[in-house]
């Protein structure tokens, strides 16, 4: 009998979305809540980029090993020790009373959650035929963003009628629920689970990760397509991580908004919802047309050189109007090219997509790192949240032409640098 409708797969693409919320949630509260952490605890704007770049810093030294972690392993195991370990610090932030305490607990929060997108895209691997995977890169992007939409409408009220501090015990408690419900229903391989239909099997197809049980740390160090993304990466980091960290305390200094005006800060990431379930469609209609090589690069390419004149005008153009616009559609645009970047790296990474994937973000978060940190010192310098918007918007634009650059065919194995008979894979 034929199996029709809801395939087990989309379940699991389900809660990988639920993940992904969660992950920003936890990530940006720290961001949303800053005004009031700030002055409860009197810290000045050089010590809070410290702060604000201690999970990033942390997420970028797990990342890789995180990500082999769950190739190797499985990412049933590693997702459920992932979202256990950043939930507990996610609570014990709550408990914080000074600047070594918070610095402390958000080094820990990061080193959790580290390898949370790269083990997310080795269940991609494992579970999504190739036609559907850039696809599946989006949804979990845009659940990412929705995350986003919904950390200051969830966090600015509990905030006011509870403290800062409820905030991060409350997100704690939804991270275990999750985690829980993880390890009950997911398996790392489709054919082990109890639910799923031979149709459903013949349609994933051979999984890319399965056996993948040793990494091949020196194909995939000495691949020159990783080594072109993982730079591409990080300098989009830089323009990431400023929504992700100084966006909100921007707005207020910039656009004078006050915590109810915060709520604004939602509105790029609802852009961003949008730009990453367009660009999943946008990826995989253009490789049937244009090919892996040429769409995949072309998107990023384009979408970056766009956000970074939108950056440079926000950093002109101080209305509220004009800083809600421009901003909303330089994330958008950021996370059009999302998907792409994403299913690049999974292609070129393969059955280790997982590793690949992880070194890519640890990149990401080294840019972040620098972009977060370098934002407070150079506000001490000159006075001015604006100046460091344009070198921000600088970092984008080599982004995109870093990008440009990458070959999306050239899988790890198959690069000419490595094997110069080697035949290009998609």
């Amino acid at each position: 009998m034929k199996q029709r409708g809801w395939r087990q797969r989309h379940w699991v693409l389900t809660l990988l979305g639920l993940l992904s919320v969660l992950t920003f949630l936890d990530r940006l509260a720290i961001a949303v809540a800053a005004p009031g952490i700030e002055r409860e605890l009197h810290i000045a704007p050089q010590a809070w980029g410290w702060i604000l770049s201690a999970y990033v810093l942390a997420n970028g030294l797990f990342e890789m090993p995180s990500g082999a972690m769950g190739d190797r392993h499985g990412q049933r195991g590693e997702l459920t020790r992932i979202v256990t370990w950043w939930s507990g610090f996610t609570a014990l932030t709550g408990w914080c009373r000074g600047f070594w305490q918070l610095l402390s607990v958000r080094f820990l929060f990061g080193m959790g959650a580290a390898g949370a997108y790269p083990n997310a895209a080795g269940v991609i691997a494992r579970w999504f035929p190739p036609r559907e995977r850039a696809r599946s890169q989006g949804v979990v992007w845009a659940a990412s963003r929705l995350g986003g939409v919904l950390a200051p409408l969830l966090i600015v009220p509990v905030e006011r009628y509870w403290g800062w501090r409820a905030v991060f015990k409350l997100l704690g408690a939804m991270g275990v629920a999750w985690a829980a419900v993880w390890y009950t229903r997911f398996r790392n391989h489709p054919a082990e689970h109890p639910g799923i239909h031979a149709e459903e099997l013949e349609e994933i197809g051979e999984s890319q990760t399965h056996g993948a049980h040793s990494i091949p740390w020196r194909r995939l160090l000495e691949s020159r397509q990783l080594w072109l993304l993982a730079p591409a990466y990080g300098c989009y980091g830089c323009g990431s991580w400023f929504y992700f960290s100084w966006f909100p305390v921007w707005m207020v200094h910039t656009a004078h908004l006050s915590l109810n005006g915060v709520l604004l800060a939602s509105l790029p990431f609802a852009m961003g919802v949008v730009g990453n379930l367009a660009g999943g469609e946008l990826a995989d209609w253009l490789v049937l047309r244009w090919g892996a090589r040429s769409a995949l690069r072309a998107i990023p390419a384009v979408c970056l050189t766009v956000t970074a004149a939108l950056l440079c005008a926000m950093a002109i153009l101080h209305g509220k109007a004009a800083t809600v616009v421009l901003s909303s559609l330089g994330f958008g645009m950021m996370d059009l090219m999302l998907p792409s970047a994403w299913a690049m790296c999974m292609a070129i990474g393969r059955q280790w997509s997982g590793t690949a994937t992880g070194l890519m973000n640890t990149a990401g978060q080294a840019g972040g790192f620098l972009a977060t940190v370098g934002f407070g010192y150079v506000i001490q310098a000159t006075g001015s949240y604006n100046v460091p918007l344009f070198l921000i918007a600088a970092m984008v634009a080599i982004a995109a032409l870093l990008f440009s650059r990458v070959d999306a065919t050239q899988a790890v194995g198959d690069d000419p640098g490595l094997h110069q008979s080697g035949q290009a894979t998609c």
